[in-house]
C-alpha cells in the first residue's frame, strides 16, 4: 500500500484510524460524544451533563495558567481580553488577539483557570482609565509603551516609571487589587457549568524565579491574594495557605518554569539557605502536590547536562537566564527526593505533573501549526527573516525570548465527572498527566498481582484500580516481589500518530541516584530491543516543503504490561511515563512555509510532541 501523507488543511486522520482512536478512547474513559467534542472546529458542546459519575474516571483537559488584561505584563503587551473573554474562549468562542486578528480553539476545553499576577493585579487598567479615582499620568506612558512610540532608553525608563507607580499604589491602596480580584472571582463563578465546563478561581504568585499558580478548590476564597507585595518567600505563601485551610479555604500551588529558576525551585535548602527538615517537607508536599512540566517558555522534564543518556532530553530547552540545570528540572528533583528519603526520611518532591500555556493573550495557543504569542504570527525576525535583510547579507539572530517559545501545554486529569470537586480531588491524588498541546491520553498503573492478559482484558481499568495504584500513587515493595506496570496511551486524532511509549525510572543505590529510560511499546509492530531497551526507528518523516506527515506510520494506541528488568525491591524508585508522537513541523517551520521562505537553520525544524504521566513511587 502506498504511504499516505497529510498536507496543511486536510482532515488529519484517515477514517480507519479515527475509528480505532474512538475505540481506544472509549476504553480510556472517554465517550464517543466526548471524542466528537475533541475532533475539530465543528465540535459542539452537548447539553449540561446529567450522567452519573464514572467511577473508572474520564479524561478531562484544561489550562491552569492564563493571563488577561489584569496582569501588568499582559497589559503592556497590548492584551485587553478580560477574564470573561478568556473563559468564553476556553468554551469555544473566538477571541480578538492583541494584534487584531481572531483566534479560536480547535475544540473546547473541559476546565480553565485565569491566573493573573497577584502583584499589581488590575492596576494598569485602573491607571489608564480616566474615570477611575486612581488614574495617573503614568497612564500616558503605558499608552506610549504599548503603541511602540518609545524605544531604547526611553522605553526602559518608561517601564521603570510604570513599575514604581504600581509599587506605590500596591502599598497605599489595596482596593485596586481587591476590586480586580473580585472581578476575577466573579468571572470564574459566572462561567462555571457543573458537569460541562469547570472554572477554577486562581492567580499567579510571582517572586524572583519562584513562580507559582495558586488554584482554589471552590467558591471559598480569601479577600485578597497573597503576592510578592507581601513576601518573596514561597514558604510564607505556604503558611498563608495553611491558615486559609484552617478557615475552610482549600487551595494548592503549582510551581512553574522551574527550568528558568537557576537551580532555586528544587534546591536542597530552605529559602534562607538552611537545611531542609521534615516539617518543611510536609508543608511543601501538602501545599504543592503538582508541578508544571511544560509551557510556552520551555519544558522542565530534564536537561541534556543532567540526562546525557536520554536521547530525547534536548527538547524545547529554554536556557535564557539559566546557568544552573541542577535544581531546575523535574527529573532531577525526583532523584534528589529519593536520596533525601534514603538519607533523612523526608521527600519534599513528591509531586504529580501538569502542563499549561502561560498565555498572556487570554487565549491558550496549543497547536504548532497555529501558534501565536502576544506578538502575533508570523513573527518577523523570529520564525522568518526580517524584510529587508541586513545590509551585509547575514541572517538576523533569532531572539531566545520568542523563538524558543512553543505551543505548550495542557493538563490532563482522570476524574469521575467534570466538576470542581472531582477535578480538584484528582489534582490532590496526583492522577494527572501533561502534554505539549495535543490531547493525548495516558494511563499508568502498578500492582503485584496483575495477570498476564491484563492489557487485553475488557475490564482492565477496573482490575488495574482494584489490584494496584494509579499514577500519583505509592507502592510498597515487599521483599522478593516485582511489580508490573500497565502503560497505555491514545493519540489525539488531530495530531500526529504515536511513535513509542517509554517508562523513565529513577532510583537510589548506595546513596547515589541513577536514571534510565526504557522503551516499553513500539508502533508498527516493532519490538523493543532486549539489550538496548529501544524501539527501532519507525521511519516516520516530515516533508519540510509543506509540513505534510505520513499517516500510515505510527499508532493510534499503544499499551503494554511491563516489568522492570532491573527491579530491586531493596531500592527506592520512581517511575513515570513519557509518550512520543511521530515528528511534525515546529511552529517556526509552519510560519516559514506559509511565508514561502526557508526555515531558519538555527531553530529546530521539527518537534516530537509528547505527554508525561505523574509518577508512581516504589519504596522498600
Amino acid at each position: 500500500m502506498p504511504r499516505r501523507t497529510r498536507r496543511a488543511g486536510e482532515s488529519p486522520v484517515p477514517l480507519s484510524r479515527a475509528a480505532a482512536a474512538l475505540g481506544a478512547a472509549a476504553l480510556l474513559g472517554v465517550t464517543a460524544a466526548g471524542c466528537a467534542r475533541y475532533g475539530g472546529p465543528a465540535a459542539v458542546r452537548p447539553p449540561e451533563s446529567t450522567a452519573a459519575p464514572n467511577l473508572l474516571r474520564n479524561a478531562y483537559f484544561g489550562d491552569l495558567h492564563v493571563h488577561t488584561n489584569f496582569s501588568y505584563d499582559a497589559f503592556l503587551f497590548g492584551t485587553r481580553a478580560t477574564p470573561h473573554d478568556a473563559y468564553r474562549y476556553a468554551k469555544g468562542e473566538a477571541l480578538t488577539h492583541p494584534a487584531g486578528f481572531e483566534v479560536r480553539l480547535d475544540a473546547p476545553l473541559d476546565f480553565y483557570a485565569v491566573t493573573d499576577h497577584a502583584g499589581f493585579l488590575g492596576m494598569l487598567p485602573a491607571l489608564t482609565d480616566p474615570a477611575r479615582d486612581v488614574s495617573h499620568p503614568a497612564g500616558a506612558l503605558v499608552d506610549d509603551y504599548v503603541s511602540g512610540a518609545l524605544d531604547g532608553d526611553a522605553r526602559t525608563k518608561a517601564r521603570r516609571g510604570i513599575y514604581a507607580v504600581m509599587w506605590r499604589l500596591a502599598r497605599t491602596d489595596p482596593d485596586v487589587v481587591r476590586s480586580a480580584w473580585r472581578e476575577t472571582v466573579a468571572a470564574a463563578e459566572a462561567h462555571y457549568e457543573r458537569g460541562r465546563f469547570t472554572t477554577f478561581v486562581g492567580y499567579e504568585y510571582t517572586a524572583r524565579r519562584l513562580h507559582r499558580n495558586v488554584i482554589f478548590r471552590g467558591s471559598a476564597v480569601p479577600d485578597l491574594p497573597f503576592s510578592r507585595v507581601d513576601s518573596f518567600n514561597p514558604e510564607d505563601l505556604w503558611a498563608w495557605m495553611d491558615r486559609n485551610r484552617e478557615a475552610g479555604i482549600e487551595a494548592l500551588a503549582i510551581p512553574h518554569n522551574s527550568n528558568t529558576s537557576n537551580g532555586l525551585m528544587f534546591r536542597l535548602a530552605t529559602y534562607a539557605g538552611d537545611p531542609l527538615d521534615a516539617a518543611l517537607a510536609e508543608v511543601r508536599t501538602r501545599n504543592e502536590p503538582l508541578v508544571e512540566i511544560t509551557q510556552t517558555k520551555g519544558t522542565s522534564d530534564t536537561h541534556p547536562a543532567l540526562s546525557p543518556n536520554d536521547e530525547w532530553a534536548d527538547f524545547e530547552i529554554w536556557d535564557r537566564g539559566t546557568s544552573q540545570p541542577g535544581g531546575s528540572y523535574v527529573r532531577d528533583a525526583y532523584l534528589n527526593g529519593l536520596r533525601l528519603e534514603e538519607e533523612r526520611g523526608i521527600n519534599p518532591f513528591r509531586f504529580g505533573l501538569v502542563g499549561a500555556t502561560d498565555s498572556h493573550a487570554g487565549a491558550s495557543s496549543l497547536r504548532e501549526s497555529g501558534f501565536f504569542t502576544t506578538r502575533g504570527s508570523p513573527q518577523e525576525g523570529f520564525s522568518i527573516p526580517f524584510d529587508p535583510p541586513r545590509p551585509d547579507g547575514r541572517r538576523y539572530a533569532a531572539s531566545p525570548g520568542v523563538s524558543l517559545r512553543g505551543a505548550s501545554g495542557l493538563t490532563g486529569v482522570w476524574a469521575e465527572e467534570n466538576t470542581r470537586e472531582a477535578i480538584f480531588d484528582a489534582f490532590r491524588r496526583r492522577e494527572t498527566f501533561a502534554t505539549t498541546g495535543p490531547r493525548v491520553r495516558v494511563r499508568f498503573f502498578a500492582g503485584y498481582d496483575y495477570p498476564d492478559d491484563l492489557a487485553d482484558d475488557p475490564d482492565l481499568i477496573a482490575r488495574a484500580y482494584a489490584g494496584g495504584v494509579a499514577m500519583g500513587g505509592e507502592l510498597a515493595a515487599p521483599g522478593g516481589r516485582t511489580p508490573r506496570f500497565l502503560v497505555w496511551a491514545s493519540r489525539d486524532p488531530s495530531s500526529a500518530p504515536l511513535a513509542r511509549l517509554q517508562v523513565i525510572k529513577g532510583w537510589v543505590d548506595g546513596g547515589a541516584a541513577h536514571e534510565r529510560v526504557y522503551d516499553v511499546a513500539c508502533s508498527d509492530g516493532l519490538q523493543v530491543g532486549r539489550t538496548t531497551h529501544r524501539c527501532p526507528d519507525n521511519g516516520a518523516r516530515v516533508n519540510l516543503a509543506d509540513c505534510s506527515v505520513d499517516e500510515n506510520v505510527g499508532a493510534a494506541e499503544l499499551r503494554t504490561l511491563w516489568t522492570d528488568p532491573d527491579f530491586d525491591s531493596g531500592q527506592r524508585a520512581v517511575y513515570y511515563v513519557r509518550v512520543l508522537e511521530n515528528p511534525s513541523c515546529r511552529w517556526s517551520t509552519w510560519d516559514a512555509v506559509r511565508a514561502g521562505v526557508e526555515p531558519r537553520p538555527n531553530l529546530p525544524a521539527t518537534i516530537q510532541e509528547r505527554a508525561w504521566s505523574s509518577p508512581i513511587w516504589v519504596a522498600p
